[in-house]
Formats: C-alpha cells, structure tokens, sequence
C-alpha cells in the first residue's frame, strides 16, 4: 500500500472494545479533562492544560501534522463513543522506516487493558500498513506504567539518557524502548 493510500482516508481502527478515530475539535472538552490533570501531565513533562483552548490548539497541531504526513493522532473511544484517551504515532521518518508513540488515557480507564488493546492496534498498523521498520517509545524514567506497557507490548529496553528533560524543578531520565517489525510480527 502506498502512503498516500494509507493515509487518505484517515486509518479509522477498531478493536474488541474500542474505536480509534481521528481526533476532532469536538473532543476537546473531554480531552481537556486528561490534559489538564497534573499527575498525568507529569508523565510527559508538559504542564497541564488550562483551558479547552489549550486542548483545541493541541489537536490543531496534530490535525496539521497529520496533513504534512509526519504524525497520526486517534481519538480513543469505547464503542459506545465515549472519549477514554488519545495515541499517536508520531516523528515518522521520511522514508516511513521508523516511528515513535505515544498515548494518554484518562485515569478512570486506567488498569484495565485499555491501551494495551489499542497500541496493539496502532503498531499493527505501522508495521503491516505503513511498512514501518522501527517504532520507538521515550517514557520518563518514573513512569512505571508507560515502561510495563511497552514491555507487554514486546518493546525492548534500549538504554537511558540521563538527567535529559529539566521539568518541575529538577532534571528526569529519558528511557529508550524499540521494537522490530519482526519482533512484533513473531510476537
């Protein structure tokens, strides 16, 4: 498939129990909600959000990068339309070998295997649609659930950039996890 194939129209994915859509200006509101709690924000080094306006610019951004081809942002939802969270596959090279995540979910939804299920979804499609060769994960060291998901997921530890993001106050580690096509595909 070509990249212009894969990404036009925007690569709706489902699951058992979610739908992962494109994120929309409607869904600023909710999330806001996760983008403007501190524990969750702590977690990516970002502050938190303080107005919907905040959010509403953020997936401005990333409807924008999604138009240049560098960036995908889905809305996570359970199937009944409910807004549970947000992933991206994100820095994707120009010549589609590699990519990087992210995600956020709002606590309620927390422990249950949520973004288990849908980065499942994601990395099958960078790997099988997009022909990604790589996909890369940087959490902040003291993001235990971040480095317990990547690991679940097949995400090999690679190293630590010590002491790399000064952030409320004081200096945080940067971890480096990847994965392989082939890892994910003999998984």
């Amino acid at each position: 498939m070509s990249i212009e194939a894969a990404f036009d129209p925007f690569p709706i994915l489902t699951t058992p129990r979610l739908h992962l859509r494109q994120l929309l200006p409607t869904d600023g509101a909710a999330l806001f909600v996760i983008k403007s709690d501190f524990e969750v924000t702590k977690h990516y080094g970002q502050e938190p959000h303080q107005s919907v306006s905040d959010s509403l610019a953020w997936i401005d951004a990333l409807r924008t990068s999604y138009a240049r081809r560098t960036d995908i942002a889905w809305a996570v939802t359970l199937k009944d339309g409910t807004f549970i969270g947000a992933c991206t596959l994100w820095n994707l090279d120009a010549g589609y070998h590699h990519g990087e995540i992210g995600y956020e979910l709002h606590p309620t939804y927390e422990k249950r295997g949520f973004m288990t299920e849908a980065m499942s979804a994601i990395l099958d499609y960078g790997f099988n649609t997009l022909g990604l060769h790589r996909i890369e994960a940087t959490p902040f060291d003291d993001n235990g659930a971040s480095k317990s998901l990547l690991l679940k997921l097949g995400f090999t530890y690679e190293g630590n950039l010590r002491q790399r993001y000064f952030f409320r106050d004081h200096y945080k580690d940067q971890l480096y996890y990847g994965l392989l096509k082939a890892e994910w595909l003999n998984r």
